[in-house]
């Protein structure tokens, strides 16, 4: 897997430590799919674990995944947990494994044979064609793909979001788009960055993941603005419990993980006793959990203290995505 990006997903965040490593965070739910021709067979590598029990143990559950015997080796695309498990794209395919399997058990959802971004939506998936710039959607129990919003500016998708209350934003490379439902038409509601790759909520707060660090907005994403740092890169937003979790790299390449419960006026640093490069942050129950290039560490108190509960593979990094009290972690195999 020398390349995530996230099918399902906006570029999964699939990094290493390497001399840019602000230009190697994609966003969360996404994954840039492309179509490999190569020889496929069964996967036996490390790559796609699961923990059932808050992340005490980790079972490997790769088998089962076809894997690309090209010349860059094992290939495999991020992965994208929703209520009922958890996505990723392999080879050829989008294969599926069910929250509550109990062994690696995956099943193919459908083919892929165009260079495509899929993202979740809350009725199925959204895809982005990258050779005609095209939106096409999935409706739940319906593998057909229909045109969806033709009227989209044609531009790079990184992620695609739609609040509690149904609105919709696209995020480019170029900034983040709004759907006015009642003009039926598309507003660029922030460009001052060179992209929004993710976006959460929480308490009708509204938070954006872009290269110049985590964005905010509290009238329904019609304004933004920088809710940390000025020079901070974005590296991960998380909606928790009560607020979010952010991790931010500054000017001088120093890593910072935050939590936030009053809807991001204030930030509170929960780094202390994690490694000095850390990429992803989740929440299962009242536990968090960091990937870094250590491997996993998780907290039972709200950041105070971190226990290390897995650990890296040549140095790679793990992605993570939460399905109900299941934590699936992916490893980034490769170079940068």
């Amino acid at each position: 897997m020398k390349t995530y990006s996230l099918v399902f997903f906006a570029l999964i965040q699939f990094l290493l430590v390497c001399n840019q490593v602000s230009e190697l965070i994609p966003s969360e739910p996404v994954v840039r799919v492309e179509h490999n021709s190569t020889d496929i067979r069964s996967a036996t590598a490390k790559i796609v674990f699961k923990s059932v029990d808050g992340g005490q143990t980790w079972r490997d559950i790769t088998e089962g995944l076809p894997e690309d015997s090209g010349e860059e080796g094992f290939m495999i695309g991020g992965g994208f947990a929703n209520n009922n498990g958890f996505y990723i794209r392999a080879g050829d395919g989008l294969f599926f494994n069910k929250r509550n399997s109990t062994a690696p058990d995956w099943s193919k959802e459908m083919s892929l044979d165009n260079p495509v971004s899929i993202f979740a939506t809350k009725t199925g998936m959204l895809s982005f064609n990258y050779n005609d710039g095209k939106l096409s959607q999935a409706i739940n129990g319906n593998k057909d793909w229909v045109p969806a919003y033709p009227n989209f500016p044609r531009k790079d998708v990184l992620t695609f979001f739609e609040t509690d209350k149904g609105t919709v934003f696209i995020g480019t490379n170029t900034g983040l788009f709004k759907f006015d439902d009642g003009e039926k038409a598309w507003k660029q509601v922030f460009a001052l960055s060179k992209g929004v790759r993710k976006l959460v909520e929480s308490g009708g707060v509204l938070m954006g993941l872009t290269q110049k660090g985590i964005i905010r907005s509290t009238d329904n994403g019609n304004h933004w603005k920088l809710a940390t740092t000025e020079g901070d890169h974005g590296i991960d937003v998380q909606r928790i419990n009560g607020g979010f979790a952010a991790i931010t790299e500054s000017p001088e390449r120093r890593f910072r993980v935050r939590t936030s419960h009053d809807g991001g006026n204030t930030w509170q640093t929960i780094d202390a006793g994690l490694p000095s490069l850390v990429f992803n942050i989740v929440q299962v129950g009242e536990n968090l959990f960091c990937s870094h290039h250590g491997g996993i560490s998780g907290s039972s108190d709200n950041g105070k203290t971190w226990k290390l509960l897995l650990s890296s593979i040549d140095h790679d990094i793990f992605q993570l995505s939460v399905s109900g009290n299941v934590i699936y972690a992916v490893r980034n195999v490769g170079g940068c």
